[in-house]
């Protein structure tokens, strides 16, 4: 906390530390490492009025703002813990981290803007705290001038922050001490807390910041990712204000008022570092090239790719079009459990060559093995295994919160003495990494991370619908999108109205992004005769590879196959027609 504000405020108070690119086009925000350190004493001052202690959970429900960014800074500044929840999750979802953390505050806003659109924030706590007893105060912030309901657990955030004391003297704290939470989702259906500690997170958020980006002093860092995800702790918040650098905080979308956004919020803030996802990269490639070439980009010197693997394609048009073949180009592979980035082409040696799409070398003090079924060490160049990483870093997670053997079992028991990713990784003839995705039932929509079993969970509350199997398939523009297999109970007369009732207990349940694409009714789904069922060939269904099932003697009725490949083509035709 002090080595991202105070330290800065003594030696250069003026420097800017946050430009809030607003939703709306060209209203852009400066706020300097002066006016963070006062915004964020007058915030820590009235959560201490409040109750607030050393050791407590917070939730932050906000958009991206300076705000937001001084309310985990707050957090840290009075040794609570937060817990930021993307503002896109339901209320349901919202209620679930609160429960599970047994936050004491929650931090909102009114109403958030993106895109034009107002989004209810505010609504959506008041459902939330209906079943959360642990919460007992809402701060609420203003984003727009529209009123809402206020009610007994209601704080008017800026009025107090107003009366407040502009000083707050940081608590101190242990290097293991927790300093934040995040959830992220695993291959069961509950989400899980994420800790990350004080000393290791920030110095590994740090340094990863400084040399994977090779950030100068006096650039203008632009990372456009949400604070409700661990890039946006990262690469918004901790590692660039730790380095003392300028840091974007984007609030809107890449076609927002049109494609051009990015490129012209980068020509007007003069952005040196971009650093973005590739789905919004492969949304952007099919508006074509004009949108980019119409803005000066000269500023850029590094992009950079996060959120899953970027394919070639989306890397060459990111390279070639926004970078004008003259920017480094980083595409980085890591994780919310670790903390940082863990592999990336740079830093290395000077003008050392960079793969395509390939995350390649790892980062000082990784050390990345692949490992065989068998669980053992994979020796040599040009071959393919489990992701492990061999030996602890700094900004490696802790432990699940509130369920140490659910971390120990998810990470350490697969490869007992390493840290098992959940990727599967490729290893070249010249010893660089390729990550090749993930190897259990975790699905990456539009670099949202999703346990396909959160998205069975949520439509088995159905009741006309038994069963139920979610897989990933290729998506053109989201790298994956969901596919649900369905069995529906006999008497079921309306498909079609079954299927958009499913659809709105997934978006309310998770969230939006997290509804499945395609719906297919089936009599019945693939299982062994352990009752498991067999995700592998709905996969080969949907990918059409249906000459190639592989082993299906373990399935109780491998007729089945034939069931479900029929039921699909119909499905298709339907679809096409």
């Amino acid at each position: 906390q002090v080595n991202c504000l105070d330290q800065h405020v003594e030696r250069s108070p003026n420097r800017v530390a946050l430009i809030w690119e607003r939703d709306e086009p060209g209203t852009a925000v400066h706020v300097t490492y002066r006016e963070l350190l006062d915004l964020t004493c007058r915030l820590a001052n009235t959560l201490k009025k409040y109750g607030i202690q050393k050791g407590d959970k917070v939730a932050i429900y906000m958009s991206v703002s300076p705000l937001s960014v001084a309310a985990m800074l707050a957090c840290a500044r009075i040794g609570a813990v937060h817990t930021v929840v993307f503002a896109g999750f339901s209320a349901e979802s919202l209620a679930g981290r609160i429960v599970d953390s047994g936050c004491k505050a929650i931090i909102t806003y009114n109403q958030g803007v993106r895109g034009g659109r107002i989004i209810q924030l505010k609504t959506t706590v008041d459902e939330a705290v209906k079943n959360c007893p642990s919460v007992k105060h809402v701060f609420v912030a203003q984003r727009t001038d529209n009123e809402v309901q206020m009610g007994d657990h209601d704080i008017p955030l800026e009025e107090e922050m107003a009366k407040a004391a502009s000083v707050c003297t940081p608590e101190s704290m242990d290097s293991e001490d927790m300093l934040f939470m995040l959830y992220t989702s695993g291959s069961t259906g509950k989400p899980k807390g994420i800790v990350h500690t004080q000393a290791g997170y920030l110095l590994y958020a740090a340094l990863t910041h400084k040399y994977v980006f090779d950030y100068q002093q006096g650039d203008v860092f632009g990372c456009v990712a949400d604070i409700g995800w661990i890039t946006g702790h990262s690469y918004v918040v901790y590692g660039p204000l730790c380095n003392g650098a300028t840091s974007v905080l984007f609030e809107s979308t890449p076609v927002y008022p049109d494609p051009g956004r990015y490129w012209e919020v980068v020509q007007r803030l003069k952005i040196n570092q971009f650093y973005g996802a590739p789905t919004a990269i492969r949304l952007l490639l099919n508006y074509g090239e004009e949108w980019v070439k119409k803005y000066d980009r000269s500023s850029l010197r590094t992009l950079g790719s996060v959120g899953e693997p970027i394919n070639n394609e989306a890397w060459q048009w990111f390279y070639h079009v926004v970078g004008e073949g003259r920017c480094t180009l980083v595409d980085t592979w890591w994780q919310t459990e670790t903390g940082g980035i863990c592999i990336a082409p740079r830093p290395s040696e000077e003008k050392a060559e960079i793969v395509p799409a390939m995350a390649m070398r790892p980062f000082f003090g990784i050390v990345p093995v692949l490992m065989d079924e068998n669980g053992k060490v994979i020796e040599g160049n040009d071959v393919s295994g489990a992701l492990c990483i061999a030996q602890p870093w700094p900004g490696m997670a802790r432990t699940i919160y509130g369920d140490h053997q659910r971390f120990v079992d998810a990470y350490f028991k697969a490869y007992p003495g390493y840290y098992f990713t959940g990727d599967g990784a490729y290893r070249t003839k010249k010893g660089y990494y390729q990550i090749t995705g993930r190897m259990d039932d975790v699905i990456n929509i539009s670099g949202h991370r999703l346990g396909t079993a959160e998205i069975e969970d949520a439509m088995a509350d159905h009741p006309e619908v038994p069963e139920t199997a979610v897989i990933g398939y290729p998506h053109k523009i989201k790298g994956e999108g969901a596919f649900a297999f369905i069995v529906l109970k006999e008497q079921t007369a309306h498909i079609d109205r079954v299927k958009e009732e499913l659809r709105t207990i997934v978006a309310s349940k998770i969230a939006k992004y997290a509804v499945p694409d395609h719906i297919l009714v089936v009599k019945r789904l693939p299982k062994t005769r352990s009752g498991k069922i067999m995700r592998r060939l709905l996969r080969k269904v949907v990918t059409e590879q249906s000459s190639n099932m592989g082993d299906v003697t373990t399935l109780d009725d491998p007729s089945v196959v034939k069931e479900i490949l029929d039921a699909y083509q119909k499905y298709k035709e339907k679809s096409s027609s």
